[in-house]
């Protein structure tokens, strides 16, 4: 095992925006491989982020965003648990970010579950419609693959993140709810076009 010294330590920081502490192990466990601890603190930060998600959003911003050439604006309603928070430099670059992605990306909905249930129907019809030709154990998987693909495209939370296209919305801000330590939750948004 290699010695851990405090300038690794305040480098892993930099890089991760987890606290010293959190470092220090994950830099100890890896035997001072900076890869393996940033997986290392990336999955714990995951799985903290988890137990937060049911916790009370009662503060947050209203954030806007007008694209280059005003053809394109945002408003977006950003929650968090704290005033503290909201007015963190951090939450309003995260705040900023997600405008920036729904001014590029154009999602229509939060979540798959806004989604009116007509309109589930008819996409799950049109793409049964599409694979029935497939083998009758194969179609339900298909019509599963179709669905999760256009939820892609119409969720804000499942799209790929503009700025990273590796992660979704969600899993971005799963990493600043651990990064920040409380519960972040978009509750609205508006999209405008010119």
């Amino acid at each position: 095992m290699s010695s851990v010294t405090a300038s690794m330590v305040n480098e892993l920081r930099q890089r991760t925006g987890a606290g010293l502490m959190e470092c220090k192990k994950a830099l100890v466990e890896a035997s001072g491989n900076f890869d393996e601890a940033t997986v290392i603190l990336k999955k714990r930060g995951i799985a903290s982020a988890e137990k937060k998600v049911g916790r009370d959003v009662s503060e947050g911003v209203i954030q806007a965003y007008i694209h280059p050439g005003a053809r394109v604006g945002v408003l977006l309603e950003l929650k968090c648990e704290t005033d503290f928070v909201a007015k963190n430099e951090e939450f309003l670059k995260l705040a900023k970010d997600i405008c920036m992605h729904i001014a590029a990306m154009s999602p229509k909905y939060i979540s798959p579950e806004e989604i009116p249930e007509e309109d589930v129907a008819k996409e799950r019809e049109i793409a049964a419609e599409q694979c029935k030709e497939k083998p009758a154990n194969a179609i339900e998987k298909i019509i599963e693959g179709k669905l999760a693909k256009w939820y892609g495209e119409q969720c804000l939370l499942r799209q790929p993140f503009v700025k990273n296209q590796e992660q979704t919305v969600e899993s971005y801000i799963a990493e600043w709810i651990s990064k920040i330590g409380e519960n972040i939750k978009v509750a609205r948004f508006v999209r405008y076009q010119i």
